[in-house]
């Protein structure tokens, strides 16, 4: 696999459970997106906090500095969420803005470089793999949250349960 095609599928995958991500913050309401099921869990403004800050430390000098950056206090992203919509969108969009930042400077050059993340080495292709794993898990909590909330008014971004059928019928007509 070339670089090129790595970099396409990767920035295919990251851009799909972005758009997951970006339909749970536009349905929600800010009082729905600070839920906490109970007291010590992770609301959805927690979790894109803490995405937003790993994204930002894990790729801002991505070839250049390991991916845990000093400045980056991953604490203090559980705690304090932010209080009103157009925050979390910054956060949100500032976040994935650096990953996709590292992913557009990925060359034949730089390819078979070593990332560092908590001075442990990964392979270009590690990293990236990483980092995919940690945002699905999180966006899959972020649309489990969203159900939970919306219960019976929430509309399924992907294929909805009970129409797989219907759904395979429209792409195969």
């Amino acid at each position: 696999m070339s670089h090129e095609e790595f970099i396409h599928s990767l920035t295919f995958e990251f851009k799909r459970y972005k758009k997951l991500g970006d339909y749970t913050l536009s349905v929600l309401t800010l009082e729905e997106l600070l839920w906490e099921p109970y007291v010590g869990t992770n609301s959805i403004a927690i979790i894109i906090k803490h995405m937003a800050g790993n994204m930002r430390s894990r790729f801002t000098n991505f070839f250049t500095e390991d991916g845990e950056k000093s400045w980056r206090n991953r604490d203090t992203e559980f705690i304090t969420p932010p209080q009103t919509k157009e925050e979390l969108h910054q956060l949100w969009d500032a976040g994935w803005a650096c990953l996709f930042g590292a992913l557009e400077m990925v060359n034949a050059d730089n390819f078979n470089s070593l990332i560092y993340i908590r001075k442990e080495p990964h392979t270009v292709i590690a990293a990236f793999h990483r980092q995919l794993a940690h945002y699905a898990n999180h966006i899959g909590q972020m649309v489990y949250l969203a159900k939970l909330i919306k219960k019976e008014a929430w509309i399924s971004p992907s294929i909805a349960k009970g129409k797989t059928q219907e759904f395979n019928d429209r792409l195969m007509s």
